[in-house]
Parts: C-alpha cells; sequence; structure tokens
C-alpha cells in the first residue's frame, strides 16, 4: 500500500457525514428540535423562516472521536419584521426546549444555546439569526443576564463563509481533486490538534480557525495525471502557515498570540481574547508537526514514515507496511475521495 493511500484510509476512518449511521441519532434529535423550534416560534409570533446546518458537516470537514459527543449546528432564521428587539428571547426560548428534552447544562451563550444530552454522545449549538429585506443576516448575541448594552443583533454572513469554505474556483486545474485534498487536510489537523493539545487548550483552537488558516494556505499537491500528495500538501500548507500568514505575532519572551481573521464580514478575529499561552503552544506544536512532516519526506523507510505518523495522528493511521503497489483501479477509486452525494452546504 502507498503512503497515499494510507492517508486515504486513514481519512476513511476519521471521516463523519451527517449521513453516517454513526450520526443517525444526532440527526434524529436534530430533526426532532428543530420541528419544535419552528412550532414554538411560530406560537410566539416570529415564525423561522429558514434553517440550515452550519459549521464542518456542510464543509465536509467533520470528524469522528471515540468517546467524544456528536455536534449538532444548527441555524435558526426569523423575519426581521416582527423580530424581538431584545435577541436574548428567541433564545430563552430554544433554552427552554432544550430543557424540557432532557439536554444537561443548557445555557445560553454570546453567540448561541448550547447544551449536552444527558443519555446521547450528544452536543449542540443553535445560533439564532434575522433576515432584513435585502438579504442581510444579524445574530442574536447576548449571555443569560447580559446587560442591555451586551444584548445586540449583530452583523453576520454565515452563508457566506460557509460558501467561502466550499468554493474551488480559485484551484483551476484539477480543481475538484484540490478541493478534496483540502478539506482532507483540514480533517487530519483536526486529528492532530485534538491528540496534541490538552483539553483546555484544545477547544481555544477553533475550528473555524483552523479551516480558515488551512483554506488561506492551501498548496496543493496533485500530479499531471489528477492524483494527490497529501504529505507534500501538508507540510508544504503549514510552512506557509508558520512562515508567510502573519497569524502569529510575537510578544516578550517568545510569547506568540494568534489572530485569523474571518475571511466574511464583518472580518473579526477568530481568536479575540485568546491568550498567549493558546498562542504560543499552538505555535510550537505546529513546528514540531512541521519538523516531523520533513522527517517523514526524507526518509525512504515505509515503516518510519508510518511509525512518525501514527505519532501525529493517533492508531487510526495505518502503520502496517504493504509493498505491493496500489493498482490503478484503487488509486481512481481513492481520488475520488471526499465527494459528497447531493448535499449543497449553503
Amino acid at each position: 500500500m502507498s503512503l497515499q493511500n494510507k492517508f486515504f484510509t486513514f481519512d476513511r476512518r476519521i471521516y463523519l457525514t451527517r449521513h453516517d449511521s454513526e450520526y443517525s441519532n444526532a440527526r434524529e434529535k436534530d430533526d426532532s428540535i428543530t420541528a419544535a423550534i419552528k412550532a414554538k416560534f411560530k406560537e410566539k409570533g416570529y415564525p423561522v423562516i429558514d434553517d440550515f446546518i452550519q459549521g464542518s458537516l456542510v464543509t465536509y470537514t467533520t470528524i469522528k472521536e471515540p468517546g467524544k459527543d456528536f455536534d449538532i449546528d444548527r441555524a435558526i432564521v426569523i423575519d426581521y419584521e416582527g423580530s424581538p428587539s431584545d435577541p436574548l428571547i428567541p433564545k430563552k426560548v430554544i433554552l427552554e426546549i432544550l430543557e424540557d428534552r432532557g439536554f444537561q447544562n443548557a445555557k445560553i451563550k454570546k453567540p448561541c444555546v448550547t447544551a449536552d444530552y444527558k443519555f446521547k454522545n450528544l452536543h449542540i449549538d443553535i445560533p439564532v439569526y434575522r433576515k432584513n429585506s435585502w438579504g442581510g443576516y444579524e445574530l442574536a448575541v447576548g449571555k443569560k443576564d447580559s446587560a442591555d448594552e451586551h444584548k445586540i443583533w449583530s452583523e453576520s454572513s454565515p452563508k457566506e463563509l460557509i460558501d467561502w469554505v466550499n468554493d474551488s474556483s480559485q484551484f483551476s486545474v484539477y480543481a475538484t481533486e484540490k478541493l478534496y485534498q483540502f478539506r482532507r487536510l483540514v480533517r487530519y489537523l483536526k486529528r492532530w490538534r485534538n491528540l496534541k493539545f490538552s483539553p483546555d487548550v484544545c477547544r481555544k483552537i477553533y475550528s473555524i480557525g483552523l479551516t480558515v488558516m488551512i483554506k488561506q494556505n492551501f498548496k496543493p499537491s496533485i500530479d499531471e495525471d489528477g492524483f494527490p500528495n497529501d504529505l507534500l500538501a501538508l507540510k508544504a500548507t503549514v510552512d506557509s502557515i508558520l512562515d508567510w500568514s502573519g497569524y502569529f505575532q510575537l510578544h516578550s519572551d517568545d510569547q506568540w498570540k494568534v489572530k485569523v481573521n474571518l475571511p466574511v464580514h464583518p472580518s473579526r478575529d477568530i481568536f479575540h481574547g485568546s491568550s498567549l499561552n493558546t498562542g504560543t503552544r499552538f505555535r510550537n506544536q505546529l513546528t514540531n508537526l512541521r519538523s516531523i512532516l520533513q522527517d517523514v519526506i526524507d526518509t525512504s523507510d515505509e515503516a518510519e514514515q508510518c511509525s512518525l505518523l501514527v505519532k501525529v495522528f493517533g492508531d487510526d493511521f495505518p502503520n502496517n507496511v504493504n509493498t505491493n503497489s496500489a493498482s490503478t483501479a484503487q488509486k481512481v477509486q481513492f481520488a475520488t475521495c471526499g465527494a459528497v452525494g447531493t448535499s449543497q452546504g449553503a
């Protein structure tokens, strides 16, 4: 098995879609909760005019993590006309629905309502937007006990962000293959993050931050026949993040701050409020990753390559050595990895 086919096997082991059997319980809960929200909002006088999946499920970058919760990120949209002036009003309605359905730790956070389900490995985030007559979105911002000045409807571009992540127009030749490779790199680095950082730091290295960093610095590696080399693409992309992006800003005593702006309006810093500890650990681990990837490139021994990559990505990366080269049929099959049926994102 070639090293690239090992990357494909690794990707198949960690990749999760909304249609996978493992996600069926989460999907059923999502559908049920969305229906309850629609019914209650209609009763309250501000009916839901749209709802859509946000986050990694719609950008095809969700990964499986043994023992970790499945995430639901469902956006609820109401019309600007007739919407409450207080953005916490609809969020409190959602909070009540979740509490009545057995969710624990349900709370109103600044950007969304969030909760964990007691009896299933399920975490849910529900942001509320209102949509104006010219198509703009405003996010309901504020915590449960926020002062009036901290409760606002804030301009946001949720669908533009999804479209930006899923766009392949800048890739030109072999655009589809490059888009799939980009998505695989995001999934690889999410697994790397989850493995290499303590839980406290890990949750502060936001998935959308990783995704934006990778997309803005993506260096595809696709040969003239359309076959990918994920190792070279990953190494070159990490190089660009560290050397050319300007994301990491040096402070005193080799301490680093990470700053990554959203690529769509209102272009806020994804890591706003992030500590020097988070930025420094993030940069140091990326530097270590770069060094290991270079070691993998430099060695011709497949067993050693696999051993190094298992240290980076964990035991889901294949560690068996097969000297038989992959057939063309296998290459063609794996070259389509990352394609998803009819789901269009949004």
